[in-house]
């Protein structure tokens, strides 16, 4: 009798073959999870069921016949693309959101239910689009602590977590007992917000840096009033200072103005035009701490005009810099 592993591996495989996508072995192996060696056993063993896999010579890979395809759903073309695109490019393996691989046999499962001319229109505009993240952290070693807090949100149980801390100096890190409000994909990163017992507040946890978790029995309740767009206010990216509200304006020159003039890279900012085509980027925000980093990325080609203490902050590391390299 077949392990409940290797069922849900059969399905699966059998979930990939109805896209209607020629996929070689190599190609289904990544989609399982599994060696080459184990697909072919796996098609061998759909092949002996009674499921008709054939194998395209000419495309060099194998399909399911169209009469194993489900109804087509009602999306419009426009939708499924749409879909598809999300679905491919967010749930891949290397290039995705972490622990977002679920993506990708949804997207199988859409196209296997199209109509075949559809889907094969909808296969070759999808494989023309991309969309390319920026640079993340993998979370290599942090899918259990994913998966945990998906089932502590999901029962409503507090979990205990032993975190690296870069801000606290606690020898060995720090060891605190959780209520998970929402999870977060920001900023490169999965984040947990949630209450703190330690710290007695609703504080964030980049999941990367969490070292072990618990699932405990202790529930808890999120208050009815709790947002995330609450919680973080008009913080710059993650980090609030509730007691720190400034009004920013950074002067960019000709070089950069247009590239940051073009992306909203928050909600208050405001665009002002200078006669000499600069221009000044106007921003209301909960602390300095963020911002000054983005300032600092475009050298010379930015200048802070407000406030007094964002451009002090600025001079001092420009003046840290220099000394760097003077050493020379």
């Amino acid at each position: 009798m077949a392990s409940p592993d290797r069922i849900r591996r059969l399905l699966r495989l059998v979930e990939v073959l109805r896209s209607g996508r020629v996929l070689n072995s190599q190609q289904l192996s990544d989609f399982c999870g599994v060696s080459r060696r184990t697909t072919f056993r796996d098609l061998k063993a759909l092949s002996e069921s009674g499921v008709d896999v054939q194998y395209d010579e000419e495309r060099q890979g194998y399909l399911l016949p169209a009469s194993m395809m489900l109804p087509p759903t009602g999306f419009t073309l426009d939708e499924t693309l749409s879909l598809l695109l999300l679905c491919n490019e967010l749930g891949d393996a290397n290039r995705g959101i972490p622990f977002q691989g679920a993506a990708s046999s949804a997207g199988y499962k859409l196209l296997s239910n199209l109509p075949r001319q559809l889907r094969e229109l909808v296969g070759e505009i999808s494989e023309s689009i991309s969309i390319q993240l920026e640079a993340f952290n993998p979370l290599e070693n942090s899918k259990l602590w994913f998966e945990r807090l998906r089932e502590s949100l999901g029962r409503r149980r507090q979990v205990r977590i032993r975190y690296r801390s870069l801000t606290e100096g606690e020898e060995g890190g720090l060891t605190t007992l959780l209520s998970p409000y929402r999870i977060l994909f920001k900023h490169r990163s999965w984040y947990v917000i949630g209450r703190s017992s330690l710290h007695r507040q609703v504080r964030t946890f980049n999941l990367g840096r969490i070292e072990s978790m618990t699932v405990v029995d202790s529930q808890y309740t999120i208050p009815p009033r709790f947002s995330l767009e609450r919680y973080l206010g008009d913080a710059w990216s993650l980090i609030r200072d509730r007691d720190q509200r400034f009004d920013v304006v950074v002067r960019f020159q000709q070089r950069v103005a247009w590239n940051v003039a073009e992306v909203q890279w928050h909600r208050t900012q405001k665009i002002v035009w200078n006669d000499d085509d600069t221009m000044d980027f106007h921003v209301t925000v909960d602390g300095l701490s963020e911002i000054i980093w983005w300032i600092l990325g475009y050298g010379a080609q930015a200048e802070v005009l407000q406030p007094p203490e964002l451009r002090q902050k600025v001079r001092e590391h420009i003046s840290s810099m220099a000394r760097m390299y003077e050493s020379d």
